[in-house]
């Protein structure tokens, strides 16, 4: 061929779309006859100022035979189109495009399935724009009976001066189809996406592709020894998209019972999964053997011969063979019969694949169990003193997204309730095996009566521990600089004691409508050893009745156009017009929803409304009283003229009375300064606590019946639910809960 007229410094591209011009018969358009050997000649090539301006390229098609009659059989296409996207030429000799018909003067999109105009119309004027090429893309052609043809599209700037596009006219050969597909179906990890890539690299042989996948698979389960009985599949893919006939199986479906049993009993034949062939309808309605199954697995009321290709994978250690995770379908007219050959590139191109569906598998296992343990950590209902809503919202919740967020509310003794929400650095099962740690260790230590900024120097030392040579990196993850806030509401005192390790600050909307955000002293995160080691700061401040909490993290606020503050600010806009009446839970979707889109989620993201009620002042008592002899018995006597106003009952006010005693008692004896009394009624519960400024910790231990001392904490145990010490920053708190 002749080289096309340009500069010698032509591009590559120029090259290509001036020689692919040669390939246009001048002055007509060439239809395919439908002859298997039919050739076009080479014509001359017209002269510049006669090409198109713009030209799309459909090289190969798969799923025809391909006879040859002595040379290499001619699999290429081109078809020239100018800005407008309208046919100008073609030539569409070669045997594989017979039906696909191309009239001069009508819009390319008419050599397209409806679901594809879109995508393709967008593609080819982004090149007349752009010129920039598309190469090599797997697309589908409309043939006149309806059905379709696999090609390879190309789409190349042209070498006119017009700047129009040349569309390539290089012939994709089977084999490098089989490693281009099995190539594009490893790229994902999701299991939707991968037998979707499947069925549709399948469609390359017939005319219809299904790909259906054991549960066990979508499930993420081991994979074990199977029987036909125990296995269920479920359509994981088909293609093309078109409509269906009603009762055919389309994707999500459940197969029937014994349509799994068919299926999977056909392609195992002496203990090994095989291809097999159904060479027309009459043998398919007869294998099946039902006219309910024949509708559901048949495509359509057309002849048909199908390819049934079992998807494969050895099985796990001791196994006695083969694990057969689902099985592939190629359906097509039976005039066109498999041959051997295609046959043995269908078995290449699925069991390369069945690899990939295995690792979806596993991986949608990982991403269950990640999932099953951040929704383990969501808050749970509130009580009557708080309300809880929180949403978790992973990047890609269908993929392998998720990641390190955590977010978590639990009552505390004293009536009291922790607010907890943290971001662990990375994703996968070692973020959600540290998350879970963190939020566990931070439950207990604050259950055992720490305060925040005590329970985060634990959890930074913990991360610290986590992140050394053995457990940390030599396994491929840090969590080095994980963030935390914890957040303890008291009820009684409508107050709100907080610490932040690095996490962005929570917004409190006041009952009247004002807003502000609590802001620490910055902190590096957790585990930072190599910063400059700080105290975390530990604030307190006031939360009235009708006051709201706002915990998040940074996916919630973060947005690539805006700074980090401008995300806060908006969010403290939406939860300034929560009114006090709306729905807590769809407040929290709904702010969700307008900070995040689940489109456009660039990080995990997790939000946590707390909206405070507190108690009612006539159900609680508070008492400060001088540390002497005689303050056990003013307690008693206070408790007993509260208890009688409660109308607690003579043998639950007897019990009450003898703890706070005890509880008294031991502060005046090993505390020092004054002694706080506080009584909380809370339904049928009573909590007692008593407060003094001693540093010493109460322990329950063994003692002899002849002892003189020590048996206050006894009576304690067997009289209360259960006790516990809380430190306070003058000293300590005993606790004590009580049924009434």
């Amino acid at each position: 061929m002749d080289p096309t007229p340009s500069s010698s410094a032509a591009s590559p591209f120029d090259m290509v779309s001036g020689a692919l011009t040669d390939y246009i018969p001048r002055g007509k358009t060439t239809q395919a006859t439908g002859s298997a050997g039919a050739q076009s000649d080479t014509p001359a090539r017209p002269p510049a100022d006669d090409r198109p301006e713009a030209v799309a390229a459909v090289p190969e098609a798969g799923g025809a035979d391909r006879p040859e009659a002595g040379g290499q059989e001619q699999i290429l296409a081109v078809v020239s189109l100018d800005r407008n996207l309208k046919i100008t030429s073609c030539n569409l000799d070669a045997a594989p495009f017979a039906g696909v018909t191309a009239e001069p003067g009508t819009d390319f999109a008419t050599l397209l399935p409806p679901g594809d105009v879109a995508t393709v119309t967008q593609r080819l004027r982004n090149a007349v724009e752009t010129r920039e090429a598309h190469v090599a893309r797997v697309q589908r052609l409309r043939r006149d009976d309806g059905t379709d043809l696999v090609v390879s599209m190309s789409i190349l700037p042209s070498a006119a001066r017009h700047g129009g596009l040349t569309v390539s006219l290089i012939a994709m050969a089977r084999r490098l189809h089989l490693y281009a597909s099995a190539t594009a179906i490893g790229t994902s990890l999701d299991i939707g996406e991968t037998a979707q890539s499947l069925a549709q690299s399948l469609l390359a042989w017939g005319d219809v592709a299904a790909v259906d996948l054991d549960f066990a698979v979508w499930t993420g389960e081991a994979v074990t020894e199977q029987t036909h009985e125990r296995i269920r599949l479920r359509r994981a893919a088909l293609v093309p998209d078109r409509p269906w006939p009603k009762g055919y199986l389309t994707c999500g479906d459940n197969l029937p019972r014994e349509a799994s049993r068919l299926l999977v009993g056909a392609v195992t034949r002496d203990d090994l999964p095989q291809a097999i062939v159904i060479p027309d309808r009459e043998a398919i309605e007869r294998v099946l053997g039902d006219p309910r199954l024949v509708r559901a697995l048949v495509p359509g009321n057309l002849p048909a011969t199908v390819a049934c290709i079992p998807l494969v994978v050895e099985g796990p250690e001791g196994a006695p063979g083969p694990v057969v995770l689902g099985v592939t379908e190629v359906w097509r007219r039976p005039e066109r019969p498999f041959r051997d050959s295609e046959l043995f590139d269908l078995q290449e191109l699925v069991a390369k694949t069945a690899r990939h569906v295995d690792l979806a598998r596993q991986h949608q296992r990982e991403h269950a169990q990640v999932l099953a343990l951040q929704r383990r950590l969501l808050p749970r209902a509130g009580s009557d003193t708080i309300e809880v809503a929180s949403v978790y919202l992973p990047t890609t919740p269908d993929s392998a997204g998720v990641g390190g967020d955590w977010v978590n509310s639990f009552p505390l003794p004293g009536d009291r309730t922790a607010l907890v929400v943290g971001d662990v650095v990375g994703h996968g099962l070692g973020a959600a095996a540290t998350m879970g740690q963190l939020s566990m260790e931070a439950r207990a230590l604050l259950s055992a009566g720490l305060g925040p900024g005590e329970v985060l120097e634990r959890l930074d030392e913990t991360v610290t521990l986590l992140d050394d040579t053995d457990a940390g990196l030599a396994a491929g993850y840090s969590a080095l600089g994980s963030t935390c806030c914890i957040a303890v509401y008291d009820p009684v005192d409508h107050r709100v004691v907080l610490s932040n390790a690095g996490h962005l600050p929570p917004v409190l909307v006041h009952p009247d409508g004002s807003a502000r955000t609590i802001a620490a002293q910055p902190h590096p995160g957790l585990g930072a050893e190599f910063a400059v080691r700080e105290p975390f700061d530990v604030q307190e401040f006031s939360a009235p009745p009708g006051s709201l909490l706002a915990l998040y993290t940074d996916g919630l606020v973060e947005e690539q156009a805006a700074s980090i503050d401008d995300g806060i600010d908006r969010l403290t806009e939406l939860v300034r017009g929560v009114h006090p009446w709306d729905d807590l839970q769809a407040t929290a979707r709904r702010v969700v929803g307008e900070l995040a889109p689940q489109g456009r989620l660039r990080d995990d993201v997790t939000l946590l409304l707390a909206r405070m009620t507190g108690r009612r002042s006539r159900d609680t008592a508070t008492w400060q009283l001088p540390a002497h002899e005689g303050t056990a018995a003013r307690a008693r006597s206070l408790a007993s003229s509260l208890l009688r106003r409660w109308r607690t009952s003579d043998q639950a006010r007897d019990r009450a009375l003898l703890v706070i005693s005890e509880l008294v008692t031991n502060a005046v004896r090993f505390g020092s300064g004054p002694v706080t009394v506080r009584l909380v009624k809370a339904g049928d519960h009573l909590s007692c606590e008593v407060g003094d400024t001693g540093n010493g910790r109460p322990r329950l231990r063994r003692g002899d019946v002849l002892d003189d001392s020590g048996r206050g904490l006894h009576v304690i145990h067997k009289l209360t639910t259960r006790w516990g010490v809380r430190w306070t920053n003058t000293g300590k708190a005993v606790w004590a809960e009580l049924d009434l």
